[in-house]
């Protein structure tokens, strides 16, 4: 039997990829098996779509001072340790990392075992964790044109994004079912990403009262998020986080306010959805988001509102741009060349196996 190993996690970002290849693995005959760290989201994912699953410690390299800075090398040497014992009794023949911290132990393991490592970075431009990782794969599979510039020119593939197949079949009356919201207006889908967004979810809740008068609005707001004072508003739902229903919520939605994780995106425009794109600023990232959403925003598929000028003001006034040009943004995403991503790195996960 063909063995896999599948690693990455920290985000959902690190995850939906991996997700995505799951079932095309699966028809192709691999035994598939995840590492991820201990307690991290990646865990709930992937035990939920029936894959073994094990947990490692994780630790994080931080640009910044923090007193983690002197335990988390510990977490990693441990992770390192623990990743080495799963590899030497699963025994898989290829590895694929999303990145993120914890997939740093299990490439580093798996190179010293001689075990062949497909890496996928989604961002512009590769993340530390990614960095640590490439002299250890074989080959590096990007996102954007704009990413092969910064890989090694041996290993550098451009395969887009795996997207979750289920994604493109989902139903708008079970996405007006599940919410409870009408056919009578429009639906405005906003997501603040996995872990959820302070900013975008207090901008979103601070304009309802105006919003709610051409709008319906479903908020994605991320764990630990939701306003029990919105509970009762009409034509608002709220959710920390959909699994399942996440293909009717945005069959359902005519436009979209999202975080620019490459990941999330990419789901985007394989669904032609009209959409505002808030960057994480680059004060409290390393910037790979603002790349991502001014990529979009040349190609046509986008708006892009800079968290440092958003506004009630701004964010009501793009909100009514996109709505009134969406057409012009759904052809824009239509004529983009889509790519068989899957398929591509099935291909090359398959060479590096030996299959």
């Amino acid at each position: 039997m063909k063995k896999i190993l599948l690693t990455g996690g920290g985000t959902a970002g690190h995850v939906t990829p991996n997700l995505a290849l799951i079932p095309e693995l699966s028809e192709q005959g691999y035994d598939i098996r995840y590492i991820g760290s201990s307690n991290g989201i990646e865990k709930e994912l992937i035990e939920k779509a029936g894959i073994p699953y094990d947990g490692i410690s994780s630790g994080k390299l931080r640009r910044y001072f923090s007193l983690k800075n002197f335990t988390d090398p510990f977490r990693i040497l441990r992770g390192y340790f623990q990743a080495g014992k799963i590899l030497k009794r699963a025994k898989p023949d290829v590895i694929f990392s999303k990145g993120g911290f914890v997939a740093v132990p299990v490439v580093f393991a798996a190179k010293k075992r001689r075990i062949p490592v497909i890496i996928h970075e989604s961002d512009m431009t590769p993340g530390l964790a990614n960095r640590l990782c490439i002299p250890s794969a074989r080959k590096v599979c990007c996102n954007f044109p704009e990413t092969l510039k910064y890989l090694p020119k041996d290993k550098a593939v451009l395969t887009g994004s795996p997207i979750r197949r289920e994604l493109l079949n989902g139903s708008p009356l079970s996405g007006l079912r599940f919410t409870g919201l009408s056919s009578g207006k429009p639906v405005l889908l906003v997501i603040g990403g996995s872990l959820g967004s302070v900013r975008v979810n207090t901008a979103v809740r601070s304009i309802l009262p105006e919003l709610l008068k051409t709008w319906q609005v479903i908020h994605l707001c991320g764990k630990g998020n939701l306003d029990g004072s919105l509970k009762d508003l009409k034509g608002y739902v709220q959710y920390e986080y959909v699994s399942s229903q996440l293909k009717d919520l945005f069959a359902v939605s005519d436009l979209m306010i999202s975080r620019a994780g490459a990941n999330s995106i990419c789901e985007i425009l394989a669904l032609r959805k009209p959409n505002i794109l808030i960057p994480l600023s680059a004060a409290a990232s390393r910037g790979d988001q603002i790349l991502n959403a001014e990529s979009f925003r040349k190609q046509g598929f986008s708006e892009v509102l800079e968290e440092e000028k958003l506004t009630d003001q701004s964010l009501l006034a793009l909100i009514g741009k996109v709505h009134a040009h969406r057409q012009d943004y759904i052809k824009a995403m239509e004529a983009a060349k889509a790519s068989d991503s899957i398929g591509t790195i099935l291909a090359l996960l398959n060479e590096a196996g030996g299959f």
